[in-house]
C-alpha cells in the first residue's frame, strides 16, 4: 500500500512539473478575425539607442502588415534580462525576440567568438559586405543549430575605450588599469594582453562598478557611452581606438515562430530581414551628435590613435582562435 501511494505521489509531482516547465512570454487571444499574438522583444540598452527605435520599428511594420493580429512589446534596459540571459531565453521559448551584441553569442556558437577579434575589420563596409554574405550565412545556421532564428545583422558600431584616471594613447597606458570587459574569453584575453586587468561583467553590473571606482574604464560604442552619460561615471577620458566592430544580431526564438500561423510567420521573417539594415543607419546617423555632446559635456576624446601598435600587442589572439580557417576567410575576403 505505501509503495502504491509513493508511485502515486511521484506520478502527481511529475505531472505538476511537466505543466511549470518553462514560462512562455508569447500570448495569444482570438479577435475575431483569427489570432492575435502579442510577443516580447528584449535587449540590454536604452529607450534611445537604435536597438530599441528598430525594435519599435518592427514591431509597427508586422502590426501594420498583420492587421492588428501580431503585436510586439518592447522591453528595452535589460528589463527581461542581460544579453547572456536573453539568449538563453530564446533557447528556451521563454523570450520571443531579442536583439543582442555578438559578444555574448559566443556563449551558445562559438564561432561568433571570430566576429570579436581586435582590428579584425578595415572598416564599416567591409564588416557589413562579410556579414550579409556566405559568411554571415554560415554563422546564422549555426545559430538555429540551438533553437534560435536569425533574422538579420544589426551592429553596435565600433568599440572604444574610456577610462577615469588618465589618457590611453599607447598600450603601456593600460598597465594597472582594471577594465570592465563583456563575458567572452575574446575580450578578456585582449585586454589582458594589452597590459589591463580584464573584470568581465555584465552591463547591468558595470555602471555601479564604474560609478563606485571598482574599474577604472570600460570598452563601448560611441552611443552607449553617450547615452548611458559615462561622463557622470568617472569616465573622463575617451580613445578612439576602434578596436572591434561590434556586431549585432536580431533574433526569433524557434519555439515562438513554431506557434505562429503560417501567415504571421511570413510576415515576421520579412520584416526582420529588413531591420538589421534599417538599425544600421540609425547608428551611423546619430554617432557624429553623440560624440558632439561627449565633448560638450567635459569628456576628453583622444582621436589620433597608432593603432598598429595595439594590433601588434593582440596579434597572438589570432592564433588562438577556435576557428582559425573561419578567420582567414575573413581577412582574404578584405584584401
Amino acid at each position: 500500500m505505501r509503495k502504491f501511494l509513493l508511485g502515486v505521489l511521484l506520478l502527481c509531482i511529475t505531472v505538476i512539473v511537466a505543466a511549470c516547465g518553462g514560462e512562455d512570454n508569447t500570448t495569444a487571444s482570438d479577435s475575431g478575425d483569427g489570432e492575435t499574438f502579442v510577443l516580447q522583444a528584449g535587449h540590454s540598452l536604452a529607450e534611445d539607442h537604435p536597438f530599441e527605435l528598430a525594435m519599435q520599428e518592427l514591431a509597427k511594420n508586422v502590426e501594420e502588415k498583420s492587421d492588428g493580429r501580431l503585436k510586439i512589446e518592447t522591453f528595452p534596459l535589460s528589463q527581461l534580462g542581460a544579453e547572456r540571459e536573453l539568449i538563453e531565453g530564446l533557447t528556451l521559448g521563454s523570450v520571443d525576440l531579442v536583439v543582442s551584441t555578438s559578444g555574448p553569442i559566443i556563449n551558445f556558437v562559438s564561432d561568433f567568438g571570430v566576429l570579436d577579434l581586435p582590428f579584425l575589420f578595415n572598416d564599416r563596409d567591409a564588416a557589413v559586405k562579410v556579414l550579409e554574405g556566405d559568411i554571415g550565412n554560415e554563422l546564422f545556421a549555426q545559430l538555429e543549430g540551438v533553437g534560435i532564428i536569425p533574422l538579420s545583422w544589426g551592429e553596435n558600431g565600433f568599440r572604444h575605450m574610456t577610462n577615469s584616471v588618465r589618457p590611453i594613447q599607447t598600450p603601456d597606458d593600460l598597465k594597472g588599469l582594471k577594465f570592465r570587459t563583456q563575458e567572452n574569453k575574446v575580450f578578456i584575453s585582449a585586454f589582458e594582453k594589452l597590459g589591463a586587468s580584464a573584470s568581465p561583467m555584465a552591463w547591468t553590473e558595470a555602471l555601479t562598478a564604474l560609478q563606485s571606482g571598482v574599474v577604472d574604464g570600460q570598452e563601448n560604442p560611441i552611443l552607449v557611452i553617450d547615452s548611458y552619460k559615462l561622463y557622470d561615471a568617472n569616465q573622463k577620458y575617451m580613445t578612439l581606438t576602434s578596436h572591434a566592430y561590434s556586431s549585432a544580431v536580431f533574433m526569433l526564438s524557434e519555439s515562438t515562430y513554431n506557434k505562429l500561423p503560417d501567415d504571421l510567420r511570413e510576415i515576421l521573417m520579412e520584416e526582420g530581414k529588413k531591420i538589421g539594415a534599417y538599425e544600421r543607419q540609425l547608428v551611423i546617423d546619430n554617432e557624429t551628435e553623440a560624440l558632439a555632446r561627449l565633448k560638450e559635456n567635459g569628456m576628453e576624446i583622444i582621436e589620433e590613435v597608432n593603432v598598429e601598435e595595439f594590433r601588434s600587442k593582440i596579434e597572438a589572439l589570432y592564433n588562438e582562435t577556435s576557428n582559425k580557417e573561419l578567420l582567414d576567410r575573413i581577412l582574404e575576403q578584405q584584401q
